[in-house]
């Protein structure tokens, strides 16, 4: 049975092993190895366990037997432009492999609409990477629909991802 939780700052460590093995399992081989360590490391190993001291992020895990399997971070608009006190970002919707397509993925979602709805917003924003078709059908499911272009860099490399917005 998995069990879901707001993560706490203990989380750090595992929440970051498991956003890095989630990220590489996805996409690892789109990159110079250079490029995904220096990735994984900024944003996994650095930036994830900041955002659990950050009050304006929310975190929700999904635990199975002890273990994470999947999280979703929820936070401050961090695309260029202005986006307005009213609008959220979902910064990662992650689910390991062996837990797709078992209602993790659809229970983190309602949990970050939820989430977003009872913190007063009418937008919430996301980037998904242009040949993820599996997000991107994913995310359509809720109503999510593409409104621009956003360069995504990991270490040097820029990949062309997509914004996809959704009025709450």
């Amino acid at each position: 049975m998995i069990d879901y939780r707001d993560a706490v700052l203990d989380d750090g460590p595992e929440l970051s092993r498991l956003a890095a093995r989630s990220f590489t399992e996805t996409f690892g081989t789109l990159y110079p190895a250079s490029d995904l360590n220096a990735f994984l490391t900024e944003t996994f190993g650095r930036g994830l366990p900041s955002h659990l001291r950050d009050p304006a992020y929310r975190v929700r895990l999904a635990i199975e037997e002890g273990s994470m399997v999947g999280f979703a971070k929820i936070g401050p608009v961090l695309f260029p432009g202005d986006w307005g006190a009213t609008t959220i970002e979902l910064h990662q919707l992650y689910v390991l492999g062996g837990w797709q397509g078992e209602g993790v993925g659809p229970a983190l979602m309602e949990w970050a609409i939820d989430s977003a709805r009872d913190a007063g917003k009418d937008r919430m924003v996301l980037s998904v990477y242009v040949d993820n078709i599996r997000a991107q059908r994913f995310y359509a499911r809720y109503g999510f629909e593409e409104i621009g272009a956003y360069e995504f860099r990991v270490g040097e490399t820029i990949d062309d991802d997509r914004i996809w917005s959704l009025s709450l």
